[in-house]
């Protein structure tokens, strides 16, 4: 028995049974996993900023610039009409529109004119907050580039695995490819199966790694089916799909590629659970060939399947 098949093989996501039917890993790749007991000392609003989705975030940028601007509006307000030349209005709520707009004026420091700074108090208050609007916007650009330049990897997976014939046995295969126009390189795969296992009468979460038919391509420009022979060594020889379910079987797998546009060294993580896998079937093929000889990969055909024959 090799090293990765012993019992007490815990690749850090604990052998306790949690007696739930969650996965373990999220089909967007994120672990099971809800963290309590954290301060504000543990908190990095880069972290939040950086991981946050795209409308979320825009969402957080465009709230920040109008909540800054109505905090300061209300400043210039509360200081009196006084305080700013040409901010006078017949109404209150006109008063009020015309010191947000100056603000909004003084923290992008745009600067139209129209209305400026009179009183010694209101300059007070301009000096800040262009002072706070260079520093925000700063903050607010390093981010946005932060998120566009992360090298992150964009990979298609089937929706499901299939048992398919393989030489004189079987084998579990799933299918993935780039969903992104870059190049990624020497493309390795790793494969765990974990199961839920009856010891000293409580269940235990068990892991084994799966052996691959290939564990690595040199490029991944194409599609690339991954293959888990059933053979004597294989912890699925003789299992059916009853006894997959019974088990909560999940298969995860966890990617690793260089990515030639950045440079750097891209993870992709995704898993299946037990009746994710379709039995006597196979992936029908995802590309073909133009008559001008290019190959065009399919991306809508990754997880089509058709029949062992």
């Amino acid at each position: 028995m090799s090293p990765m098949q012993k019992p007490s093989f815990d690749p850090g996501l604990t052998q306790q049974y949690t007696g739930s039917l969650r996965r373990v890993i999220g089909k967007d790749g994120s672990f099971n996993v809800i963290r309590r007991g954290d301060d504000w000392h543990d908190f990095h609003a880069y972290l939040v900023l950086i991981n946050m989705s795209w409308p979320l975030f825009f969402a957080v940028v465009v709230g920040s610039y109008f909540l800054v601007n109505t905090l300061f509006a209300c400043v210039y307000y509360w200081l009196g009409p006084g305080e700013l030349q040409g901010g006078d209005a017949a109404t209150e709520l006109a008063r009020f529109l015309s010191a947000f707009f100056f603000s909004a004026h003084t923290l992008t420091t745009v600067g139209y004119g129209n209305i400026s700074p009179k009183g010694l108090g209101a300059n007070i208050v301009a000096v800040i907050e262009s002072m706070a609007g260079v520093l925000g916007f700063a903050v607010a650009t390093g981010l946005l580039f932060g998120r566009i330049s992360r090298p992150s990897a964009k990979i298609g997976f089937s929706d499901t695995m299939v048992m398919a014939p393989y030489q004189e046995g079987t084998s579990l295969q799933f299918r993935i490819a780039n969903r992104r126009r870059n190049e990624l390189m020497e493309m390795s795969a790793r494969v765990m199966l974990m199961t839920v296992e009856t010891r000293d009468g409580r269940p235990v979460r068990q892991y084994q790694q799966l052996k691959l038919e290939r564990e690595s391509v040199l490029f991944l420009a194409l599609t690339w089916t991954i293959v888990h022979p059933i053979d004597a060594e294989s912890p699925l020889l003789g299992l059916t799909a009853a006894d997959l379910a019974a088990k909560q079987a999940e298969v995860m797998v966890l990617l690793k590629a260089f990515d030639d546009t950045f440079s750097q060294t891209v993870f992709s993580r995704y898993s299946y659970r037990h009746d994710e896998v379709q039995w006597g079937k196979r992936f029908a093929p995802a590309f073909s060939v133009t008559k001008a000889g290019d190959m065009v990969v399919e991306l809508p055909k990754l997880g089509a399947v058709t029949d062992a024959v």
